[in-house]
Formats: structure tokens, sequence, C-alpha cells
């Protein structure tokens, strides 16, 4: 399975860069790929492209703040969490993921 996430929190600091990682590290140990795109206080880091959102088969959103750009996700099975539900259970998101993306549109 093809992701591709956007992580922010009300900050922009800790809980964004703890949630990436989270989702970085259960993705691949569940054999998905992934790509997060963290926003905050920064800016923008690790930017998705329009390739990688075609390519997707969820966009995931941990995210405790208004995201730029939102609309370039239309189209897209999109799941939208708080970043503490990344952080707490990474796994059980994963498999709520999969279960979706399972599903047609």
């Amino acid at each position: 399975m093809n992701i591709v996430s956007v992580c922010a929190c009300t900050v922009g600091i800790a809980h964004t860069y703890i949630a990436a990682e989270k989702l970085e590290k259960v993705a691949r140990k569940n054999g998905h790929n992934i790509k997060v795109e963290t926003q905050g206080t920064i800016g923008v880091e690790n930017e998705l492209t329009v390739e990688d959102i075609k390519q997707s088969d969820v966009v995931l959103l941990a995210v405790d703040v208004k995201v730029a750009n939102k609309e370039r996700f239309e189209g897209k099975k999109t799941i939208e969490v708080p970043t503490d539900i990344a952080i707490k259970s990474p796994n059980k998101l994963m498999e709520k993921i999969a279960e979706i993306s399972a599903t047609k549109n």
C-alpha cells in the first residue's frame, strides 16, 4: 500500500515529528510505502509532490490544526486523526488504514 501523510500539531514542533516518525516506522514494519510531509513552525518539510499523491492508495492526515493545501487530496481516500492517535496507537491506526484502503471509493 502507498500512503502519503501530513503531520501537523498546534505548536508545530514535537508532536509533528514524533507522529511522522511513528507512522514511518509502523508503515515500513507492515511492508507499506509512506511519505510524510510535516507542517510546522519552520514551514513545510518533505513536501508531497503531485506524483506522490497520485500514486497513493490513501492519504493520512495526522493533524491538530488546519492543513495547508488540503484541496490537493480531493478524490483520494483520506483519513484524518489527531496527532495523539498516530503517536499512541500507530499499529491500530495502520490496521484501520489498510482496512479503509481495501474498500472501494
